[in-house]
């Protein structure tokens, strides 16, 4: 069973999706507390700054750390947090329902489960095992009769997929007969497509905003019926933009960080060790 406070989690961040709102990707404490202290409602991970701030490659970490680092964030700020859990961490329908499962023991308030087959001669699983996939997750959610907010993700924009748009809608339209709370085709810039995908059936589109032309424009996409909006792995990039600028100049023989947050600022943001 689903612990209350969980199950509140859950509940609210699917109550977020009856307006349009911005749910950002931090990849650590700082700078998860720090969009917390700015007003956003709900969080979500990302796999890859999740992987790369471990050492990794993107795709590379593991089911209990992706929870882990779920979980951590959702107790430093007491927000919803939404898992980027790729496929699943499951080879099958059954390993997926696991690993929603312990998700939701951890108090992960909803994850995505994407349809990328990496061990396959194709990018994707095919649609009717992706469904079953995404099945299986709603099946392990009802049976823990709480409330835990599942995305179903389809790939074709980011794994080169002839015709991408084409096999987004299809797949999308049946990931919400199998289940899904919400839809996500990552890589949609185009306001048309956007447009399209929206009015595919009553379920919240998500879109990865910073992308390029419409995804650009939070304002744009409210307007063409997205309801959610994350920014993937593009914070923890900027952030390390700087810090490549830095190094650089560093390596030249210049040292100025005067652009640099105080290191109190950062103590600030973390818990009261006392509290």
């Amino acid at each position: 069973m689903v612990h209350m406070a969980d199950a509140q989690a859950g509940a609210t961040l699917r109550a977020l999706h009856a307006t349009f709102f911005a749910m950002p990707n931090p990849w650590d404490g700082a700078s998860a507390r720090h969009l917390a202290a700015q007003g956003f409602s709900a969080l979500a991970t990302s796999s890859a700054a999740l992987a790369w701030s471990l050492g990794k490659r993107d795709g590379a970490i593991t089911r209990g750390e992706a929870i882990a680092h779920a979980a951590m964030i959702h107790e430093m700020t007491g927000l919803p947090v939404n898992g980027d859990f790729e496929s699943g961490y499951g080879d099958t329908p059954a390993g997926v329902a696991d690993t929603v499962t312990a998700a939701m023991d951890a108090g992960v308030a909803g994850c995505s489960i994407e349809d990328v087959f990496k061990g396959g001669t194709e990018p994707l699983y095919g649609e009717a095992e992706a469904c079953r996939r995404l099945e299986a997750a709603r099946n392990a959610i009802d049976r823990a009769s709480g409330d835990f907010v599942l995305t179903g993700r389809c790939e074709a924009y980011l794994e080169g997929v002839a015709d991408p748009f084409g096999t987004a809608k299809a797949r999308l339209k049946a990931y919400a007969a199998a289940g899904a709370d919400v839809l996500y085709a990552p890589g949609l810039t185009d306001a048309d497509e956007v447009a399209a995908i929206a009015a595919l059936t009553d379920r919240p589109v998500s879109v990865i905003a910073g992308l390029g032309g419409v995804s650009n424009d939070l304002a744009a996409l409210e307007r063409l019926g997205v309801k959610r909006i994350t920014v993937g792995s593009g914070l923890y990039k900027q952030a390390f933009g700087a810090f490549f600028a830095d190094v650089a100049r560093l390596a030249e023989g210049t040292a100025a960080f005067g652009d640099a947050p105080a290191s109190a600022i950062f103590d600030r943001l973390m818990p009261d060790p006392g509290s």
